[in-house]
């Protein structure tokens, strides 16, 4: 088979893994030492969710690296003024200390909205721009933190708690109105721009060598298991990654790395069908779906 036609018969694989699963799916793997690609929808706009905070990460790093910031720098997150989140400081009862650094440690390990925000804070929205514009990355733009896309949904769905969203989500027009969801009006990328920074991040050009290596081990560090990493059970290849989540949005983007020596960057961003909050199918095709990516490329 030519390489012409192996590409068009893994693409239509994917694309029917994606229908089977009950999503609408946008993918891009490509191999960061040759370039060789695997793409399905790889150039249309999606909305980034929690995927964000890794732009925000490479911009703490740069910032880092010019003197800007200090990443040892003591913060303090009090509960009534951080912003809500089921994980880490977002979730917990009282004062807070820790350092900037261990703050993008907790925003990308376990997608802290509270970290997040704070580092964004320090960053400044307007850098995090600037940074994604400088490393070619034409089709990112992050329009609002973690704090004002949870109010966001509770405004344009008309409830006062994060769970009524999901109970709303049924009626057509209430979907309309959520800018949260549209990527025309919230942080939104394209899979192309994002292997692009993971690449950049992985050949060690999105910061300094030093700030790069201490972001791959952040990427490393992610508890979750159950999208990319699920495409890879094996015990010599690396998974690492972000996931991004909103009501039916479910995205990882992430590095793949083999034993020997290949490395492939991955951005799978899905939407799916069905308002339903827990649903695995939509969870595992995004392993799926980049493993038959990365099988493809590794084919001679």
């Amino acid at each position: 088979m030519s390489e012409t036609n192996q590409v068009v018969d893994v693409r239509a694989r994917i694309e029917a893994e994606f229908q089977s699963a009950g999503v609408t799916g946008f993918l891009h793997v490509v191999d960061m030492d040759t370039g060789r690609e695997i793409a399905a929808g790889a150039d249309e706009p999606v909305v980034l969710a929690s995927v964000f905070k890794v732009p925000l990460l490479v911009a703490f790093h740069r910032q880092a690296a010019d003197g800007l910031l200090d990443p040892a720098e003591q913060v303090t997150l009090r509960p009534d003024d951080r912003t809500a989140g089921p994980t880490g400081v977002s979730a917990l009862l009282d004062d807070v200390r820790m350092s900037l650094r261990d703050l993008t440690c907790l925003m990308i390990t376990v997608s802290d909205n509270a970290a997040a925000d704070l580092v964004l804070d320090r960053v400044g929205l307007d850098a995090v721009n600037a940074t994604a514009a400088a490393l070619g990355l034409r089709d990112t733009v992050i329009e609002v933190d973690g704090r004002g896309l949870h109010e966001s949904l509770l405004t344009d769905a008309g409830v006062s708690d994060f769970a009524e969203v999901w109970a709303r989500l049924d009626d057509p027009a209430v979907r309309a109105r959520l800018r949260a969801l549209d990527p025309l009006r919230t942080s939104r990328s394209t899979p192309r721009d994002m292997t692009r920074l993971l690449s950049m991040i992985w050949r060690d050009e999105a910061a300094p060598p030093d700030g790069c290596a201490a972001m791959r081990r952040l990427f490393g560090l992610q508890v979750w298991p159950h999208r990319l990493s699920s495409g890879f059970p094996y015990d010599d290849v690396v998974v690492s990654g972000k996931t991004g989540t909103l009501p039916t949005v479910r995205n990882e983007v992430g590095a793949v790395e083999y034993p020997d020596g290949g490395r492939y960057a991955v951005a799978v961003f899905t939407r799916s069908l069905l308002p339903i909050a827990v649903l695995p199918q939509a969870d595992a095709v995004i392993g799926t779906a980049a493993r038959l990516a990365v099988e493809s490329l590794r084919r001679p």
